[in-house]
Order: C-alpha cells, then structure tokens, then sequence
C-alpha cells in the first residue's frame, strides 16, 4: 500500500501539488468562518442535576441566577450618605437601562438589604441578569462594561462575579494566544534550520503545517454546523498543527535525505521513504488521533471539542506529510540540501554516535539504571495521590486582572457570597398547600454549613431558623407548579467545602421534590460526570493502542511496555503539576496563585494529548528498531542502531513540539500555564529519559521476547497486520534504479 503510494505521489506530484494549492484556497476560505460559529461555554454535564434544575428555573418559573455583580464603592463616606446613596442609583439605573439586562436589584432598590453592604459600609452591590447562550452573554456584558466605564462622581464601580471572570478570561487568554505564537514561530524557524542546516529543508515542514491549520479550520467549520464546538479548540489546532506537521515532516524529509546519501535516486529515495518513515507516520497519526478520540466519552463539549480539533489536525498533517510533501519532495529532489546555513553531516549508521553509546551504556547495566529510573518517576508521581480537582475561579487570572479585584473584594467585604448564589428548585408542587414542609425546607437548607442565608416564598433564613417574615416581594416565588429558594453561600463556591455544602442539601430529608443548581452543584456534577466516564476513555485508549502497535509490530509484549512506560511518564508529569500548581511551591516564580486545585478538565486533556504524541515517539523508535532486527536478528544491536537513529530526529522533534506549548506556559491564566508548562516537561521527559533510558533497558531484559506473540494472535498479524520488509536498491540501469522488496 505504501510502496504504491510513493509512485503516485511521485508520478501525479504536479497534480498534487494543484490539488494542494486548491484545498488551501478552500480551507482558508471557509475555514475562517469557523470563529463565528465556535461557543464559548461547554463545561458542564446537560445531563447533570444542576443543568436540569437551571433549564426548570428559567423554563418553567421565568426566573434565573443573577450573573452580573456590579461593585459599588464610595470615594469618601458610606454607601448610605445621600450623595453616594444618589450616585449609586444612578449607576444602577444605567445599567438596568443597557441592552439585554434584566431582573436589577441592589442594596438601596431591596430596601437596604444587609448583605448586599459591605462591613464597613463602603461598597454595595448592584445584580442583574443577561439571558442567552455563553456567547450571547459575553458580547452583552462587554457592551455594558463598556457602556459604563466612565466617572460616576461620588462613587467608582467595578465588575466580579462569574460572567465577568469568564469575559476577562477569555480575553487575556486570547492576547496570551497571540504572544504565544509571536515567540514559538520564530524560535521554531530557526531551529528547524539548526536541525536541517539549510533553509529549503527547513521550509518544508512549514509547508505541511499550512495545510494542517487551515483545513483543521475548515473541518471544524463543518462539524460546528452540527453539534456545539468550543471556541477553545482553536488553540489546540493552532498548537498541534505546527506541531505535529513539524514532527511528521522531519521525519519525512530526513529519511528522504538519508536515502539521497545511500545513493539512491531522488525517485527511489521518495518511494522508500513513503514505505518506511511514511509508513510510520501513518500508524504514528492513528494513535495520536485515538487517544484524542477517548475525549468523546465526556458529556461536556468543552472536553468533545478537543477531540474534534485534535483528531482532525492530526489525520490532515498526516495526510499533507505523506501525501503533498512526498509530491513536493519529488519536484525539489536534490535541491532539498540547496541555501545551506552551514555544512551538514551526510547520514551515515554510526556505531559511536551518542545515542548508540548511551543505549549500549543501558543496556550494559538495565536492571540498575531501569529501577533508578523508575524510582524517580514514581517520587515525582507520589504527589498526584493527593491531587484536587475544581473549575477555575478568579483566583486563576493575574492579581493585575478588573474582575478578579472585585471578586475578592466580594469575597473578604460582605457576609456572605452573592456573587455565588445559586437556586434551590422546588418542582411539581403547589405551594399554597405545602407552606409548612417549605418552611421547614428552607429552614434546613440555612443550617447546612456553607450557607449563610435562604430567602424564599416563606422568608428569610440563616442558622436553621427564620430571621426575616415573608413580605411581598416574596411573591415572586410563587408559581402554580413549584417554588425555588436563593440560596446565599459563605464560602468560595468553587472549594471542596462547597462541594461538600451540595452534597449536604442534596441529601436533606424532604417529601418536595427538588434539584440544586449553580457554580457549587456543577463542580459536583462536572467531577462525577468525569469521574463515571474516566474508565471508558481510558479503556478506549489502552484498547485502540494496543491493537494498533500489535498490527504494526505484530508483538504482545511491546505495546503492554509502551502503555505502562507511557502512564509511568505521565504519572510522573502529574506529579510535578501538583507540586507546582496545586501547592505553589513555583508560584512567585511563575507568577500564579495556588488555590489547592487543579482545573479538572486539564489534567484529562493533558493525559489524552500526552499520551498521544507519546505512542507517536514510541512508534518512530520502534520501527527502526524492527527494521533492524529484521535485518540483523541482533536485539542488542538492533535497540542500540535503532536509538541511534532516531535519537536526534526525536529529540529535535520533541523540542520543537515544546517549544509550541512552552509559548502557552507563558501564558498569565494558571491553568493555561499549567497545561503549557505540564505538555512540556510530559514531551521533554517521554523524549530524553523513556526513549534514551527504559526503552533501552526493558528492550535489553526482554530480549526476543520483545517480538513474541501466541500462535493465534501470530496468525492475525499474518492477516490482518502491517509491517515492511527491507527493500534492496539494484544498480542504476538509467534514468531510474529498480526496486526490490516485499511489503505486506
């Protein structure tokens, strides 16, 4: 298949080459309409208690969270002088003015309200409500922001609260992006001309990552028109498409220029790299795209959207590799060596190369250097036994960030967290039969820890009992069919007390029939969503890469070692991401603020893409390892020329890849420097010390039995496998040199 694959692409390179420029036109110019139709939320279960009691509140009873916190502080005085009084009302009525805003209240419109006044009576609190999806209400609320961001006179205002934390997110996020990319595209130019010496071979990876980007795009426009994409997938396609078109072409063309150097003609050379390395790529890009596959278990689009993105960047980089870069290759031919930078090495099997003495190093000694390496990986891992998971609040935007220093002033001013209210529904129930048992209810729900008040049908409460009667602004919690309370927390509605807070309410004694939502009951939702699906991802990828390395290397023991090898690495990453983001022990360093939790959709994202580009080194290292098994029968050899072989195209590969997501760790959102910072040392450490290391010496212990397989799965392989035998290259007879080998 890949033999015939080389001929084509070398014989139809011109149409190819059309076709190519053709699919760039279209993919640019619909792809960049994708951005129009990506979405910003996507981070909770719709199948989940609190998504279905939220739709129940805003279907059924017309009513909703407040998710517009508007902060007033007086320049001088307290919030009840006339004169801040006056101003605070007019910021107030500005705003109930704007497009889009609903349900105004404050401290001085709900009759001086206690909670709404901070302690020392300088600040008080406006709420409102924007209807609509994520997307609407982020342009809404930006409008309003802008709207009133001017001099209020005896008073300043200010936004906290979630919408305006996601709004302040998603915009440093997107300057962070462009930075990022501002610093990974040139430092990879120019170390793709420090790996191939010349400015022709260096272009040819751009090359194939101009396809990648675009026809992502497009391929997410069009999955876009049928279920919901988030609008955060674009950074992954952006990523991975350099990436892994770098990491697939260097492959390519080194192969190509290593066959140039045997001798071979340009047209031989191009079908023998499309056989082996081409090959390679091929079952490299399967495993990738399978561990991103796993991602379609979660019910949240967040996590879905990645799959989407990463599955298509990867299947289009492999396609442009092997497919319009052969082509590409067979039209530039020699050339691939012209405008060099300095004078490079011709490729040659070298038995004194670094990479061959570090693995005949290994294998000298596997049992004591593969346990020293095993025992440092699983001390770094050890953290991770204690890693807690939680969604991102403001404590995750830079101390410089509008949104997050109204939120703490929110937070440490007031008695109680109104920014983190949330709604207890009551459903299929008339309340004007049922006063008592609501009475009661809410009177439970107050004395659950974590609560500081419950305002109902029925009154106020706080610490178990009735603190405030019901008065006619109570009325607006009577329907026919049902009821709902406002709950007000006092803690931090994202921490592992307000989880517990949820669980406690959840589990009250009640004959009402009820369901909680908001910020708290979706953590808990999200967690056991990701909790219940996690084995299912996790089988889907152990299972897919297990049979994927069987059919390539036809071996039980190889893909068994690549997985465990794999998790130990990763183990190991997540580790360090503990120690570093959860406990801070780097945070004055890295410039973040540890809150004691690890956003808990990255470190499942982080597995998946790791886990991927992984099994991608693995396979590149494997396959020259069988090859020259294959030919020698030699395993110590065979690991050692192997390594050799691959150890500089890997760990440059590796190095550009880390770079790409070093340019994220820049980033000044915690988690979006997590998930830079984390990918890299996970890429970094899968390149040096698995592939220079265990590999080596696990390959040393297992010896033919690296190659075993039992007699039923022997003949599946036989079937259904594929694999390369060598091919020989026969003096030139003309124009063209026969070749002669077998591939099944």
């Amino acid at each position: 298949m890949f033999t015939r694959l080389g001929k084509f692409t070398v014989r139809r390179n011109r149409l190819i080459l059309a076709a190519t420029v053709l699919f760039l036109v279209v993919a640019t110019a619909l792809g960049s309409g994708v951005f129009g139709s990506l979405k910003a939320g996507g981070f909770d279960d719709p199948g989940s208690q609190s998504s279905q009691a939220r739709q129940v509140l805003e279907r059924e009873f017309g009513a909703a969270d407040a998710n517009v916190v508007m902060l007033v502080t007086a320049t001088s005085g307290t919030v009840d002088d006339a004169a801040n009084r006056a101003a605070g009302l007019a910021a107030q009525r500005e705003l109930a003015d704007q497009k889009g805003i609903s349900q105004v209240a404050s401290y001085w419109s709900l009759a001086n309200a206690p909670p709404l006044r901070s302690r020392d009576g300088t600040k008080a609190i406006v709420v409102a409500r924007i209807d609509g999806t994520a997307d609407q209400i982020d342009s809404t609320f930006k409008d309003v922001q802008r709207a009133l961001t001017h001099d209020h006179g005896a008073v300043t205002v200010g936004f906290g609260g979630e919408t305006a934390i996601n709004a302040d997110m998603g915009s440093i996020i997107e300057k962070d992006l462009a930075k990022a990319e501002g610093i990974a595209v040139p430092l990879t130019i120019v170390l793709l001309i420090l790996v191939f010496g010349g400015l022709v071979a260096a272009s040819l990876p751009l090359f194939v990552a101009l396809i990648a980007v675009p026809g992502t795009l497009l391929s997410l426009f069009a999955i876009a028109h049928i279920t919901d994409v988030s609008i955060y997938s674009i950074n992954l396609t952006t990523a991975l498409g350099l990436g892994l078109a770098i990491d697939y072409s260097l492959f390519i063309v080194n192969r190509f220029r290593e066959e140039l150097d045997k001798g071979n003609t340009v047209e031989a050379s191009i079908v023998r790299t499309v056989e082996t390395a081409g090959r390679t790529v091929a079952f490299s890009a399967l495993t990738v795209a399978a561990s991103l596959v796993a991602l379609l278990a979660f019910p949240l689009y967040f996590l879905r959207s990645f799959a989407y993105a990463g599955t298509s960047v990867v299947l289009v980089a492999a396609a442009g590799s092997l497919i319009s870069l052969p082509a590409l290759l067979s039209v530039v031919g020699t050339r691939v060596n012209s405008l060099r930078v300095f004078k490079r090495r011709a490729t040659r099997s070298s038995e004194h190369g670094f990479w061959h003495r570090l693995a005949s190093l290994v294998m000298r000694r596997p049992i004591i250097i593969g346990a020293s390496v095993i025992g440092v990986l699983v001390l770094l891992g050890m953290p991770f036994a204690r890693a807690s998971f939680g969604l991102p609040g403001y404590e995750a935007l830079p101390t410089s960030a509008k949104a997050r220093t109204v939120s703490e002033h929110l937070v440490k001013d007031f008695d109680g967290n109104s920014a983190g209210s949330f709604a207890v529904v009551v459903t299929d129930t008339n309340p004007a039969t049922h006063i008592a048992e609501l009475d009661q209810f809410a009177s439970d729900v107050s004395a659950v820890p974590g609560v500081a008040r419950v305002v109902g049908l029925t009154g106020t409460y706080a610490g178990g009992k009735q603190v405030a009667p019901s008065d006619p602004t109570s009325q607006r919690y009577l329907r026919a069919t049902g009821t709902w309370l406002t709950v007000t927390p006092s803690i931090n509605p994202q921490s592992s007390a307000a989880e517990t807070m949820v669980k406690d309410i959840r589990g009250l004694r009640t004959p009402l029939p009820f369901g909680v939502e908001g910020q708290s009951a979706q953590l808990v939702d999200t967690k056991a969503a990701i909790g219940d699906r996690l084995p299912i991802a996790l089988g889907i990828i152990a299972l897919v890469t297990f049979v994927l390395l069987f059919l390539v290397f036809g071996s039980v023991l190889v893909p068994l070692k690549a997985i465990l090898l794999n998790l130990l690495s990763l183990s190991a990453t997540f580790g360090a991401m503990v120690w570093i983001f959860q406990d801070g022990h780097l945070s004055k360093t890295l410039g973040f603020t540890a809150t004691g939790q690890l956003n808990i959709s990255m470190p499942i994202l982080m597995f998946c893409i790791a886990f991927g580009l992984s099994m991608d080194y693995e396979v590149f290292l494997l396959s020259r390892i069988k090859e020259e098994h294959d030919l020698t029968g030699d395993n110590r050899h065979a690991v050692a020329m192997g390594l050799e072989r691959t150890g500089r195209i890997v760990t440059a590969a590796a190095a550009l890849l880390a770079i790409t997501f070093l340019a994220f760790g820049t980033s000044s959102v915690s988690f979006m420097k997590m998930f830079g910072i984390g990918l890299t040392l996970a890429i970094v450490m899968d390149a040096t010390v698995i592939r220079g290391l265990l590999v080596p010496a696990f390959m040393r212990l297992a010896g033919e039995a690296n190659w075993w397989a039992p007699k039923w799965m022997r003949r599946i392989h036989d079937r259904f496998g594929i694999s390369e035998g060598e091919a020989h290259v026969a003096p030139s007879t003309g124009d063209e040199r026969e070749l002669v080998g077998s591939a099944r």
